[in-house]
C-alpha cells in the first residue's frame, strides 16, 4: 500500500484498512487510492477503521466521498469506524455521517449483515457472497477496537445464528 502503511485485513471479501492518527492535505490523496485499491481487489465489503484517527480535515473527507462514490458504483459497501468526537464532528458538519455508515468498531461494523448487490446474494445466509461466517463479529463494549481486534473476535458463537447477542459472553 502507500508509504503511510495503512493496514489491511481481509476476512473472506470484507477488507477492514487501518487509516492514518491523521488525514489531512500531506495524506488524502493517499490514502484515497489506497481505499481505491482495496476496491478494485474486489472487496464487496470495505471498512476504513478511523477508530485511531484523531484529525480529517476537508481533503480527508473528500477522499471518504470519492471512495464511497466508487463502491457504490461498484456495486460495493463501505463503512467507517469513527471513535473520537473531532472527527465525528467533521463527519456531522459535511453530512458525510448521512452518506456512509459510521459505526463505533470494527466489531460493531463487522456484526450487522451486508449485501452485495450486484450478484444477488441473500443476506444473513452463511457462506454466501451477502455474508460470509467470518463476516459477524462480536460487539465489543468499551467502543474501542481496531482491524486487530475484529480479527480475534470474528467468529460466531456456536448455536447463534451469528446474532453476537445471544452469545452470551
Amino acid at each position: 500500500m502507500s508509504s503511510e502503511g495503512c493496514f489491511v485485513l481481509w476476512i473472506g471479501r470484507v477488507a477492514v484498512v487501518t487509516l492514518p492518527v491523521e488525514i489531512d492535505v500531506t495524506n488524502a490523496d493517499a490514502v484515497r487510492e489506497d481505499l481505491l485499491s482495496v476496491l478494485n481487489q474486489g472487496a464487496v465489503l470495505l471498512v476504513a477503521d478511523m477508530s485511531r484517527t484523531t484529525f480529517c480535515d476537508s481533503a480527508g473527507v473528500s477522499a471518504l466521498v470519492r471512495t464511497f462514490r466508487r463502491a457504490v458504483a461498484s456495486s460495493s459497501g463501505l463503512r467507517l469506524v469513527v471513535c473520537t468526537p473531532a472527527v465525528h464532528r467533521v463527519l456531522s458538519l459535511t453530512g458525510v455521517d448521512r452518506l456512509v455508515d459510521v459505526f463505533p468498531s470494527v466489531a460493531a461494523c463487522l456484526a450487522g449483515p451486508y449485501e452485495e448487490v450486484s450478484r444477488g446474494a441473500q443476506p444473513g445466509q452463511p457462506g454466501q457472497p451477502g455474508q460470509p461466517e467470518s463476516a459477524t463479529a462480536k460487539v465489543d463494549t468499551d467502543g474501542g477496537g481496531t482491524a486487530a481486534d475484529a480479527l480475534a473476535h470474528r467468529a460466531p458463537a456456536p448455536g447463534t445464528g451469528g446474532r453476537p447477542d445471544l452469545a452470551g459472553g
